[in-house]
């Protein structure tokens, strides 16, 4: 089995993102969860409610010799708004902002220079993505784990949010995207 490694990322509701780099290339596991605050083992609940400090995020496993980390993070820059500031459309909270989490696949230069890529591509707007960590990573309860692939396609939230995200997926990235 090829080498892997992880890169961990917060773009909103953690369904959205999973269910976005589930069709990534090279990808071989995302799971759903949470970091970044000061509550151990903090629940669904309690990360919903804002006072833990952590973010929705999701941990990508990936084979770099298929998907280089750049590309990786190119992709999760380009999939969400990176300029709303602890938000992403509906969601309001700092549960829902945008960052990179630094571990020991990915350091702060790989974070920087993705931010700054997206910038130069865009001209006139500012990331407000933020690179934290590392943190302690706490996977989100069972349900939420492939979310869009079960109950996720009946969820009305769902069906508003993650198509959208799996179109802009296709169309800007459509080299780093599943044979179906």
């Amino acid at each position: 089995m090829a080498d892997t490694q992880q890169a961990i990322v917060a773009g909103g509701c953690f369904w959205c993102t999973e269910a976005v780099f589930k069709d990534v290339v090279g990808v071989s596991d995302v799971e759903s969860g949470y970091l970044g605050g000061d509550k151990p083992n903090p629940t669904y609940k309690e990360v919903c409610s804002g006072a833990t400090g952590h973010a929705e995020a999701i941990r990508v496993t990936f084979d770099p010799a298929v998907l280089a980390l750049g590309d990786l993070l190119d992709v999760f820059m380009g999939t969400h708004d990176p300029t709303q500031l602890n938000r992403q459309g509906n969601d309001v909270g700092t549960q829902y902002r945008s960052a990179i989490f630094l571990n020991s696949d990915l350091a702060r230069e790989d974070a920087e220079a993705a931010i700054a890529r997206w910038e130069a591509d865009h001209p006139g707007q500012t990331a407000v993505t933020t690179i934290e960590g590392p943190a302690e990573w706490y996977p989100a309860e069972d349900y939420h784990q492939e979310y869009w692939e079960g109950e996720g396609q009946r969820n009305p939230y769902c069906l508003a949010v993650i198509p959208p995200k799996l179109m802009k997926l296709r169309k800007s990235f459509a080299d780093k995207v599943k044979a179906d």
